[in-house]
């Protein structure tokens, strides 16, 4: 039962997320991207600051108390790896495209079972490998890139890649040692504000008038991604170990193909549902074979 609701957690996350990308392209309208992301993780801090308050202000000093110094050495890596895991995408949407920016995001989903079985000796079950190539080849077909030019941005989105597999690792390791899932979720919103507000002071106009002019994509990246997708993740791999999470997460392409077929009215190809269909049984690869095996043999 609680790896169903962790599974619909993360479920609801890639939901989410698969939405965000359009919010995060169109929210650099007026702003730089290094602006965009501060604001949008402080608007995410605020957002899950109540419920820290509400639900978990007990638990933080019974948890805490005695392991400060194991705290702060995840929630450190934490809240850096996602800093600049979205740095590198926010930033490669101003030299490429977001279908091509989704496909080459998704190779977290490959980097994550090869870092944590070559680098942290972890055990992987078989089906994660199947998967992980159905999940990469179905990103193919579904960002539909095959005649397009590889850019600049796109090595940028595969750097940053790798700093999500990362924090995909980092988020398993610290919710399993702390069940703090809205105090991790605000203190990562508030590294992420922090480093990209100092980048704003170096590099770019901190300019009111033009953040006011993208008010509705900051608060739908800030309120329901950064805070609220970012909890629901910590919910979700709280029984949900790195691997197959991030397959899971793999869904974020699928959900924003549907989002763009029914708000942009964008056609759904042949290749598209292929690509669907890859990634939807990638996943449910990972997550049956499993069960499959525990209760039938």
């Amino acid at each position: 039962m609680k790896k169903a609701v962790s599974f619909i957690c993360l479920v609801v996350c890639t939901l989410i997320w698969g939405t965000t990308f359009i919010a995060q392209d169109t929210g650099m309208d007026n702003i730089g991207p290094y602006t965009f992301n501060s604001i949008r993780f402080f608007v995410g801090f605020f957002a899950v600051l109540p419920f820290v308050f509400l639900l978990e202000k007990r638990k933080i000093n019974i948890q805490i108390k005695n392991k400060k110094k194991d705290f702060l050495k995840l929630i450190l890596p934490v809240g850096i790896f996602l800093f600049l895991g979205c740095i590198f995408q926010q930033v490669s949407l101003l030299y490429t495209d977001v279908a091509n920016a989704a496909f080459f995001t998704i190779f977290y989903v490959l980097m994550v079972p090869v870092i944590v079985n070559f680098l942290f000796s972890e055990k992987l079950h078989w089906a994660i490998w199947p998967s992980v190539i159905a999940c990469v080849v179905g990103g193919y077909f579904l960002s539909d890139i095959s005649n397009a030019t590889i850019r600049f941005g796109d090595t940028l989105v595969l750097i940053g890649a790798i700093f999500w597999a990362l924090h995909i690792i980092y988020i398993g390791k610290i919710i399993n040692k702390f069940d703090l899932p809205f105090f991790i979720a605000m203190l990562q919103n508030l590294i992420v504000a922090t480093l990209s507000f100092i980048l704003v002071m170096i590099f770019e106009e901190f300019d009111f008038s033009k953040i006011k002019l993208e008010t509705i994509e900051i608060l739908y990246a800030g309120v329901l991604s950064g805070g609220a997708a970012f909890a629901l993740q910590l919910f979700g791999q709280r029984n949900i170990s790195a691997a197959p999470a991030a397959i899971v997460m793999s869904l974020e392409g699928v959900i924003a193909a549907i989002a763009a077929w029914i708000v942009l009215d964008q056609i759904l190809g042949l290749n598209n549902i292929i690509g669907c269909s890859l990634i939807l049984g990638g996943i449910l690869l990972s997550q049956l074979a499993p069960i499959y095996e525990k209760n039938y043999r």
